[in-house]
């Protein structure tokens, strides 16, 4: 038996790299998965890679968008009948620039990724899990949800709503026994990074340096400290910041 043996979870973000590898981890552990990503094509690619490992929907769907949410949280729903996790992970970057400099355009298009979509996530599958009477989420936050980091302020400020939300939906569900929790995880090694690499005009070696264990976390340091968030191992856990950031947060 696996630590979620016949769980629903549900990724947003589901064929980005953290996603993919998490869902890796849940099916590996006796979870359905279902996968929620912006374009077909790579929720394709995800769905035949982790095909061997387990039960893999998909459902393409743009977070930012209640209709979509709506649809992705129902039509899970209709087939599996519930949804037992779910991994609020799917994020945007932004431009690397000084706080003059940023457009608002693009502040808009990083609100409405990594703050909205947050929260529209939570609408819909809170309502669920709150019928049920049970369940897990797991919001993705950062490290620059927890501080400040030249640059990218409209990626902090996303990071920094996450962590409202987080707080103040496990505090409205917790009388439902649905458990909500962030993770904030340092630079990790996905495509994300090699984009801010090029805007900061550096390299990973350059990066990791800021970084007490002197490298970036890896896809799979991330989904090991969601499978605990989202098994009943941590059934007593809710509201809390969980870094996963190689010592970032002793500096």
């Amino acid at each position: 038996m696996g630590r979620l043996s016949e769980k629903v979870a549900v990724i947003t973000g589901g064929a980005g790299g953290i996603g993919k590898v998490t869902a890796k981890r849940f099916l590996e552990e006796g979870a359905k998965v279902v996968l929620v990503d912006l374009f077909e094509e790579p929720l394709l690619k995800a769905k035949a890679e982790l095909d061997p490992y387990g039960e893999v929907s998909i459902f393409q769907a743009d977070v930012s968008n209640e209709a979509d949410v709506e649809n992705y949280v129902n039509k899970t729903v209709e087939k599996y009948g519930k949804i037992d996790v779910f991994f609020n992970n799917a994020g945007i970057e932004g431009k690397v620039a000084p706080i003059t400099e940023q457009k608002v355009e693009d502040l808009d298009k990083v609100l409405a990724v990594n703050v909205r979509g947050v929260f529209l996530g939570l609408k819909h599958v809170l309502r669920v899990m709150q019928e049920q009477g049970y369940g897990s989420v797991i919001n993705t936050s950062s490290v620059a949800g927890l501080q400040g980091t030249l640059y990218v302020s409209p990626y902090i400020a996303s990071k920094h709503a996450v962590v409202g939300l987080t707080k103040n939906a496990a505090l409205e569900v917790a009388n439902s026994n649905v458990r909500v929790n962030s993770i904030h995880p340092s630079p990790v090694n996905t495509r994300m990074m090699r984009s801010l690499e090029a805007g900061y005009e550096t390299d990973e070696e350059s990066l990791a340096k800021s970084i007490p264990l002197g490298r970036y976390g890896e896809s799979s340091d991330i989904a090991n400290l969601v499978l605990f968030l989202a098994s009943d191992e941590s059934s007593f856990i809710t509201g809390v910041q969980y870094r996963v950031d190689g010592g970032m947060g002793a500096l």
